[in-house]
């Protein structure tokens, strides 16, 4: 599935179809995200099958039909349930992924020292098992361990939905400084079309299932400078557009 993309694009997806069972949920995907534009955000109503276009880009799931072309061998998940092992301490859950690298145990634990620092958290946080930790510290705990592998691929499935506003925002800054900071090449699934202004520099948004390429948008502005005002009347002038508030559902 995975052979070298056209020259200008990091990730290309072409005519991508998947069902389960008799039910159709992507009817024919296609979209690039170029080489220069770090973070692409997938955006459709809840159900649409972004999910399942998520895990076929990062090989989880095989297509029925069409292809995914990319140059990435080391794809990292983020999902909305940080799936955190409830009998390992956080620095053990951030190490966890590094024991199929073969990776030595002092290494595994002054990587995971190093995250620990870089979302955030503290030392003593390192000692505390999940059910100690808040929501938002889980997911913190959750994007380090897919850091830790050094991803070059990193694919988010709605990673913030569960949180607060502050949290919420926190996080998304977070992510989006890491990825500008040398960080991997980055699909967000979401269905906030706020959140996908806030941090994508390409929005690729999907019909109702079965899913198909409903519209592109490109986002050229740095991450600092998209306060509220911008994304606020990015919003507006994106459901301005019949395609847009039709796939999602939203009178314009």
């Amino acid at each position: 599935m995975t052979t070298t993309p056209p020259e200008a694009d990091a990730l290309h997806v072409e005519n991508v179809t998947h069902a389960f069972g008799r039910e159709s949920v992507l009817g024919g995907v296609s979209f690039a995200l170029p080489a220069e534009q770090k973070v692409g955000c997938i955006v459709g109503q809840s159900g649409c099958g972004k999910s399942t276009l998520l895990a076929i880009l990062g090989g989880l799931l095989r297509p029925d039909g069409g292809r995914v072309t990319h140059p990435f061998v080391r794809p990292a998940f983020v999902f909305q349930d940080p799936c955190l092992l409830p009998w390992r301490t956080a620095r053990d859950n951030i190490a966890f992924g590094l024991k199929a690298l073969s990776t030595t145990r002092p290494d595994r634990r002054n990587r995971a020292e190093e995250l620990l620092g870089v979302v955030g958290l503290t030392a003593a946080d390192g000692d505390k098992y999940p059910e100690a930790l808040s929501g938002g510290m889980r997911q913190r705990v959750a994007l380090a361990r897919a850091l830790a592998i050094r991803p070059d691929f990193l694919l988010l499935d709605e990673p913030f939905g569960s949180l607060d506003v502050g949290l919420r925002r926190a996080m998304q800054a977070l992510v989006r400084r890491l990825i500008d900071d040398g960080g991997p090449a980055t699909v967000l699934v979401t269905h906030d079309l706020a959140e996908a202004v806030k941090l994508a520099d390409r929005i690729v948004v999907l019909t109702q299932k079965p899913a198909r390429l409903a519209a592109i948008h490109d986002l050229d502005r740095p991450f600092a400078a998209r306060d509220d005002g911008f994304v606020q009347a990015e919003v507006g002038r994106l459901l301005g557009r019949p395609e847009i508030s039709g796939a999602l559902a939203i009178e314009a």
